[in-house]
């Protein structure tokens, strides 16, 4: 696990709290948190609440990234944008395809593995442990105006000078190598 920190060279922001019933803050996602491509892996995106926002706040946005990934720039798991400030809860499975759990006006960015949903953790076998970094960014626009097949990059590069705070939850996984016969 590296050092690497995606909030270093990012404006300060004031923090509030987010919490999940599906995972708890430095805890290993359950297996249903993970790519369908591992075992017990389901793609089903966490249930999240927040409190505690900056006043001021007009809409906010959900990211799940990993800064671990052997990739120099990261993955992006997750991406919603334009959630209503009214809303502090998303379900869990909320990520799906259709994105019908979602409140009206929401929308899924393309991750990139260019789908526009929750895609569970996958780290690389023997790569060892990676953080998920599942961030409810609070914004001071209603609507951040990245359109809907933008890259989860770019709405963090539009979001920078709208973040008013940032709720954040790690969560972590890691996959083990393969073990050789003797």
């Amino acid at each position: 696990m590296s050092a690497n920190d995606p909030f270093a060279r990012l404006p300060q922001a004031a923090s509030f709290t987010v919490t999940s019933t599906t995972v708890s803050d430095g805890a290993p996602w359950p297996p249903e948190q993970l790519s369908s491509g591992l075992p017990g892996g389901k793609d089903m995106s966490p249930q999240l609440s927040w409190s505690g926002a900056p006043e001021g706040t007009k809409s906010y946005a959900v990211t799940v990234y990993d800064p671990d990934a052997p990739t120099g720039s990261g993955f992006w798991h997750w991406a919603v944008a334009d959630i209503p400030a009214t809303v502090t809860e998303l379900a869990e499975g909320a990520g799906e395809d259709a994105g019908a759990q979602l409140p009206a006006g929401a929308y899924q960015l393309p991750n990139d593995a260019r789908a526009a949903r929750y895609i569970g953790a996958a780290p690389p076998a023997g790569h060892g442990p990676h953080r998920y970094f599942v961030v409810v960014h609070a914004l001071d626009v209603p609507s951040i105006g990245v359109p809907a097949d933008a890259t989860p990059a770019v709405l963090g590069f539009t979001m920078a000078g709208h973040t008013l705070g940032r709720a954040v939850l790690t969560a972590t996984a890691e996959t083990p190598a393969a073990e050789t016969a003797a």
